[in-house]
C-alpha cells in the first residue's frame, strides 16, 4: 500500500461557489499543479465533504476539501545543495528568506538544481517531509525579496489558507518607465498569452487579479512605485504595470525594446542598459503566525542594484538633465 502524507483540509470560500472542483483546488492548494490535482481528484485522494467527485463538478461554496497527497518517493526529492540566500527569521513553524536575483525557486525543466528548494533542503533537511520543501508562494527568478517557508505540515496548511483568503500582505518596490500622475489600482484578469505560452497577459478569460500601486518618487521619465497585491498571479505586477504603460525597468519579457529616450543622459543610459533584470523587490511581508496566531511583519531593504539605479535617477533629476 503506498505511503501517504497527512490530510490537508480547507473550506471552499463562498465566493468560489460555481467554480469547477479542479479550478478551485488549484487556487486553494497552490503548491500543487492543476494537472496533478486533477489526477488526485480522479483517484480519490482529493475528496469533497468526504466523498469523491469529478474534476468538472461545480462547487456551491462552503464545502470542505480534504487532500491526502502521496508521499514523494525518496528518489524524487530534489538534492540538497549549498545555495546562498538571506535568512531573515526562523522558529519551529516557519522561516522567512530574502531571495537574491537570479535564483530560481523550484527545480524544473532547464533548472534541475541550483534552486531555492535545493538550498532549503541543505539548510534544513527536515523540509523534505513538507510539500515543495515548505514553499507556499514564489517569486520570479530575477525578483528579489521576502518569502515565507513552512517548516511543518500544519504550518504549511495554515499559510496556504491565509494566502487563499488574502490575509497575507505583500508589498513590493519597483522602478518603472513613464511617470504616473497618481497611484491607482489595476483590476484586470490575467491568463496565458495565447501567442506565447511562456508569457502572461491581461485576458478577460483569465483569473481575477488586483494590483494597487502608489508613487514614491517621480523622475523625468521614470518612477519609483510601491505595489500591494490582493492576488498572486504569475507575473502579476509585471503584466499589470506594463498593461497601463509603465513596464518595469529591465524587464526582459514585458518591458519592450529600448525604452530609453534618445536624449537621456549618457551615464544614466548606460546604467539602464546594464540593468539586466526586472527592477522589482518584495520589500514587506505581513502574516499571522500559524502556531501562535500573533501578527508578524518583516521588511527587506532594497538590494544594491536597485539602490544604485535610484541614485542615478535622483542625480539626473538633481542636475536638471532631460
Amino acid at each position: 500500500m503506498p505511503l501517504v502524507s497527512p490530510v490537508l483540509s480547507v473550506q471552499v470560500p463562498l465566493e468560489m461557489g460555481g467554480q469547477r472542483l479542479d479550478q478551485a483546488a488549484a487556487e486553494l492548494f497552490p503548491e500543487y499543479s492543476r494537472s496533478r490535482l486533477k489526477q488526485w481528484i480522479e483517484s480519490g485522494l482529493l475528496r469533497v465533504e468526504g466523498g469523491t467527485a469529478r474534476p468538472k463538478a461545480r462547487l456551491l461554496g462552503g464545502e470542505t476539501l480534504a487532500l491526502t497527497p502521496p508521499e514523494t518517493p525518496s528518489g524524487d526529492v530534489p538534492a540538497a545543495e549549498p545555495i546562498a540566500f538571506g535568512l531573515c527569521y526562523e522558529d519551529e513553524a516557519l522561516l522567512v528568506v530574502d531571495k537574491p536575483a537570479g535564483l530560481v525557486v523550484h527545480p524544473g525543466a532547464g533548472n534541475p538544481s541550483g534552486t531555492l528548494v535545493n538550498g532549503l533542503l541543505h539548510l534544513r533537511p527536515e523540509l523534505s517531509a513538507v510539500p515543495r520543501a515548505g514553499i507556499v508562494h514564489r517569486l520570479d527568478k530575477d525578483t528579489t525579496g521576502l518569502m515565507v517557508v513552512a517548516k511543518t505540515l500544519s504550518a504549511h496548511h495554515a499559510l496556504v489558507e491565509q494566502l487563499s483568503e488574502r490575509r497575507v500582505r505583500r508589498c513590493y518596490q519597483c522602478v518603472v518607465g513613464g511617470v504616473p500622475l497618481v497611484g491607482g489600482t489595476v483590476d484586470q484578469a490575467i491568463g496565458r498569452d495565447p501567442r506565447e505560452r511562456t508569457r502572461m497577459a491581461v485576458r478577460a478569460s483569465g483569473k481575477p487579479a488586483v494590483t494597487h500601486y502608489r508613487v514614491c518618487q517621480r523622475f523625468a521619465r521614470f518612477a519609483h512605485l510601491e505595489v500591494h497585491l490582493e492576488t498572486g498571479r504569475t507575473h502579476q505586477i509585471r503584466v499589470h504595470l506594463a498593461s497601463i504603460g509603465h513596464p518595469l525597468v529591465g524587464d526582459p519579457q514585458y518591458g519592450g525594446r529600448n525604452r530609453i529616450p534618445a536624449d537621456t543622459n549618457p551615464s544614466l543610459a548606460a546604467v539602464l542598459r546594464a540593468f539586466n533584470r526586472q527592477a522589482l523587490h518584495a520589500s514587506e511581508l505581513d502574516l499571522i503566525h500559524p502556531k501562535t496566531l500573533e501578527p508578524m511583519a518583516f521588511k527587506s531593504p532594497l538590494p544594491q542594484d536597485m539602490r544604485a539605479l535610484l541614485a542615478h535617477l535622483q542625480a539626473e533629476a538633481g542636475s536638471g538633465s532631460a
